[in-house]
């Protein structure tokens, strides 16, 4: 009986580990020169909705790292190794660390440290290596809507705003849409590593999960940057109606993410505001519906910006490349959800039959899909020892996206149900 640990750690993994921070900075550096911009050409406002958008994402982001080391720090059994998985037992160290909005920086730090350890010098750890990389990866996918896309949102609007666009803006800009861009491949990589076959699991995947993603995000941020360009306090107004709403939606849905009252409410808060920009699945059942419904009244928000902006409009001020914008925004939505479609039709894995509890691992049957295995005593009775280091959450999350429970029929592609996806 063969057992997948997920327990390899290669030279790749190093790399995205390493790119990943160098990703990671990148943003952050272009986000203190664009503040800092502000502040000397006296845009005191831009300066304080910047900076407290920054702020405010950081937080966000800690408290989820934080809570995770809580988690991890309480957990027993064979998942007792992860108390030391960040700083090992200094708690008010690592406290310290998340107040002053480091600790998802150390993360990476560890991560890269324990990466070149396990891959260079042949040290023992995969798993505790592999263990960080799925961690970094959610907190990355986090970051990126907290952060990434409504800043995006802000610097295209700015460029509407003022018709035109310095080179800190353009820098912004493109930190921004690198962030996004390498937080929809690496949290692919993510979840196809939890698959048996996934050595199997070619570039081609990735590059069309890359795209609808892409191509379903930008139409959105712009049609946001369109109606704040003409209608700038009730931007606020509109993520205010929304976002509560979103969230009340997540709670419906029964989420189990955290392991806390607590962090399971963040969680849901900040699903809502996931959902603002992209659809991201996030419970068990029937995925296709509820995709439905939300790209549905996704599509029609973004026509009632889109017209919105059309109708308060100064015409004598109304540049071509505006009516393009505006104009794309559909034929790029649709091209997004085509290619969505192409994903799960073609390369999504096929699924098995049924969903595997918490902390399985996961076989391929004869039939070739994709299922799970309990850790079930054998015929003589003593059961096989579970892997020595499991991210429960990410094992989680690639139980709900591997599970069979939404798929499609069996002759055309299938759609994972409970699914991370965005």
């Amino acid at each position: 009986m063969e057992w997948l640990t997920l327990s390899k750690y290669s030279w790749f993994d190093f790399v995205f580990s390493v790119v990943g921070v160098c990703t990671f900075l990148f943003d952050w550096g272009s986000d203190v020169w664009v503040a800092t911009e502000f502040y000397s050409r006296g845009d005191f406002f831009w300066f304080g909705v910047l900076v407290g958008w920054m702020l405010l994402s950081s937080i966000v982001v800690q408290m989820f790292s934080w809570f995770w080391f809580e988690y991890d720090r309480d957990s027993e059994g064979s998942c007792a190794d992860t108390k030391n998985v960040l700083f090992g037992d200094h708690v008010k160290i690592s406290c310290l660390l998340h107040v002053l909005q480091l600790g998802f920086f150390c993360r990476h730090i560890s991560a890269i440290w324990h990466g070149f350890r396990v891959w260079w010098r042949k040290e023992q750890g995969a798993e505790y290596a592999v263990y960080l990389t799925h961690d970094l990866s959610m907190l990355r996918l986090i970051e990126t809507f907290c952060e990434s896309a409504p800043q995006l949102t802000l610097m295209t609007y700015i460029m509407l705003h003022t018709n035109q666009a310095r080179t800190v803006q353009c820098v912004s800009v493109a930190a921004s849409t690198t962030s996004i861009v390498w937080m929809v491949v690496d949290y692919h990589r993510c979840l196809r590593s939890f698959l048996p076959d996934k050595a199997n699991q070619g570039w081609g995947s990735a590059a069309v999960y890359f795209l609808w993603n892409l191509l379903l995000i930008a139409p959105r941020v712009a049609a946001v940057a369109l109606f704040a360009s003409v209608l700038p306090r009730a931007v606020g107004a509109h993520f205010l109606l929304l976002w509560p709403a979103l969230a009340l939606w997540a709670w419906l849905q029964r989420t189990d993410f955290m392991e806390s009252a607590g962090g399971e409410w963040l969680y849901r808060a900040t699903v809502g505001l996931i959902w603002y920009f992209s659809w991201f699945n996030v419970s068990e059942g029937r995925t296709r519906g509820r995709s439905l419904i939300y790209h549905g009244f996704m599509a029609t928000d973004g026509l009632v910006l889109g017209a919105t902006w059309w109708a308060y409009r100064d015409p004598a001020l109304t540049r071509p490349y505006d009516r393009a914008l505006a104009a794309a925004l559909p034929a790029s939505y649709l091209a997004g959800l085509a290619l969505k479609a192409l994903y799960y039709y073609h390369f999504h894995p096929k699924l098995g039959p049924r969903r595997p509890p918490l902390g399985l691992a996961l076989e391929v049957p004869d039939s070739g899909a994709v299922g799970f295995r309990t850790f079930a005593p054998d015929q003589e009775g003593v059961s096989s020892p579970p892997p020595p280091l499991r991210n429960a959450r990410m094992y989680r999350h690639a139980a709900h996206f591997y599970s069979a429970e939404g798929g499609m029929s069996e002759g055309g592609g299938h759609e994972a149900c409970a699914a991370v996806v965005i």
